[in-house]
């Protein structure tokens, strides 16, 4: 007995030492990497001339889906101005890859690549993975898994050939109509929004890839687009101070790389009419830089929005969001006549040496911690195979397990009883896995697909039938790419789903939008009702699992709905 303590405390040592040596062994930080003189840096900065400094600070768009012309356009925009970096759209993986590789050939200095991945390579790229909405990882208790994602998400990145990843979105989503973020945020308690949005980018920045939160200061109580006009937030400094910024702050503080500004009319923070913020000093130097002490990439999100060249056009827009403090200038509508504006004021000092230079080693200090001082090109080889992995499978469907969330009823009353007359209803998508799963477990099932467009005839009918059963499953299915927070639904099917929940012995799952229960009045009826937040095969697999018990549902409501279902929630397990 000695002996096998002596080895389990030999073992629990070996552990320990284990453990303390991955995380001492992680790479500093790219904020921490700024301490240090770092002579790569400063020899690549004093081979440029002015001009290429600035180009440094430039990003341009490029897709492998709309041709060669195409392609072949950016290449030469590349080419000739030697830009900083390059903002990957849709296409393919293979596509992208070998595009990067010839993009990077065209610089002298190489190119910073990156993407909008909120969900991973999927919210941009055919063919990839995508992991589950930010909204559905709000529902998740155990943050160690959203860690686990970003080093996933981060790998998937480096894979392909990019350095950057513009996300976490770190808004909180407190508007439930918000058009443009919703769904992409944790949800609209801001120290869930900060805990998740942190363990996220963490997890990409451990796995060597440069993040940015965003949109600052807070793009989550806004109900118009920023990419069709300019929103207005008209909040005071104090609830911008404890709301919106609460999440960046705590980011900034945990060291993110990164953070992208929002295009938003903020009189609390600048009273000049129809400024967006991503062009205002005091926002971005005065509020984010200074106050919230802010030392890295400083992006703009991309000045080929409406909410920006709607009110400064013909270059206007980038020359302001130059001299408000922005450090990476995205998606310039004409990045040729952007650096000659930039060059101008230059010359008229009104921007300090010291200001603009720190701008440009900061991009190429970025460009250093990610690797790029030792650029290669990516390896097309096995590319599909290894952006499917297993690990990454998997670690979907344990974040759709973490995330099914219980809002009414217990989970033990959830099975029913396998051997009476069930129906299984699917509306909103015919033939779903969630039917197929659930069927192995019924002997006596039967199942009803209700269309989009069925007629009033139809639905009387299916009631009439389902009358004759004992137990009824519902779901409730958004197939569209983004889940809004209304659904596609006629009036007369939400009164039949609003028929169907007061059916005795009627369970409700919904794969949609948390949002969309308010849109469904009476469904707070039925006998037990889940909320699984889009519509995937994981996430139907997971709620098949909580029904017949072979997993508890621990997530929680990541946003408040109305006065019977808010922020927290859960049923009884």
């Amino acid at each position: 007995m000695a002996l096998i303590k002596h080895h389990l405390k030999y073992i629990a040592v070996l552990v320990f030492c284990f453990i303390s040596f991955n995380v001492f062994a992680q790479k500093e930080s790219y904020i921490q990497s700024l301490n240090h003189q770092n002579h790569w840096v400063d020899s690549v900065f004093k081979k440029l001339s002015r001009k290429k400094k600035i180009a440094q600070l430039f990003f341009v768009r490029a897709h492998t889906d709309r041709g060669q012309a195409y392609e072949d356009s950016v290449a030469k925009v590349i080419k000739d101005e030697q830009l900083g970096g390059v903002v990957f759209f849709q296409g393919g993986p293979v596509r992208h890859a070998q595009l990067i590789n010839n993009y990077q050939k065209l610089v002298k200095v190489p190119l910073l690549i990156t993407m909008d991945g909120e969900w991973g390579l999927g919210m941009r790229i055919d063919s990839a993975i995508s992991y589950p909405f930010q909204m559905t990882l709000g529902a998740i208790q155990d943050n160690s898994l959203i860690y686990k994602m970003g080093e996933q998400v981060g790998y998937d990145f480096k894979r392909l050939g990019m350095q950057m990843n513009l996300g976490p979105d770190m808004d909180v989503n407190n508007n439930p109509n918000n058009p443009v973020i919703n769904y992409r945020s944790f949800g609209d308690n801001k120290y869930n929004v900060a805990a998740k949005g942190i363990a996220y980018f963490k997890g990409m920045q451990d796995a060597g890839i440069l993040t940015t939160a965003k949109h600052f200061p807070g793009h989550g109580d806004t109900n118009v687009d920023s990419h069709l006009d300019l929103p207005l937030l008209p909040f005071t400094r104090q609830r911008l101070d404890s709301l919106e910024e609460y999440p960046f702050q705590q980011a900034i503080n945990a060291d993110i790389s990164g953070v992208m500004i929002a295009h938003m009319n903020i009189p609390a923070l600048d009273t000049t009419k129809n400024l967006p913020s991503t062009l205002s000093r005091p926002i971005v130097t005065g509020e984010l830089k200074d106050s919230l002490r802010f030392k890295g990439l400083v992006v703009s999100d991309a000045m080929e929005m409406k909410a920006v060249i709607k009110y400064f056009p013909d270059g206007e827009a980038d020359l302001r969001a130059f001299l408000a403090g922005n450090d990476i200038i995205e998606l310039s509508e004409n990045s040729e006549r952007a650096i000659k504006k930039i060059r101008k004021a230059i010359r008229k000092h009104k921007i300090t040496k010291e200001e603009f230079n720190a701008k440009v080693k900061k991009v190429l200090a970025a460009k250093y911690w990610a690797g790029l001082n030792q650029y290669h090109e990516t390896d097309i080889n096995h590319l599909a195979e290894d952006l499917h992995r297993p690990a990454a499978t998997n670690l979907i469907q344990q974040l759709s397990d973490a995330a099914v969330t219980l809002v009414k009823g217990s989970a033990a009353g959830l099975q029913m009883i396998p051997l009476h007359r069930t129906a299984l209803v699917s509306v909103g998508a015919e033939g779903t896995v969630f039917q197929a799963e659930l069927a192995k477990w019924y002997t006596y099932n039967r199942w009803f697909n209700i269309g989009k467009t069925s007629t009033v005839a139809e639905l009387n009918n299916i009631l009439t039938t389902l009358k004759d059963y004992d137990q009824v499953y519902v779901s409730i299915n958004d197939t569209r790419a983004r889940p809004a927070s209304k659904l596609d639904y006629s009036a007369d099917i939400k009164q039949f789903i609003s028929s169907l929940a007061a059916h005795n012995n009627t369970v409700i799952t919904l794969f949609a939008n948390a949002y969309t229960i308010a849109d469904l009045p009476g469904i707070e009826k039925c006998s037990a009702l889940l909320v699984c937040y889009q519509m995937t095969d994981a996430l139907q697999r997971s709620a098949v699992k909580v029904i017949t018990q072979q997993l508890k549902p621990t997530g929680r409501l990541p946003v408040t709905i109305n006065k019977d279902f808010t922020t927290g929630m859960r049923g009884s397990l």
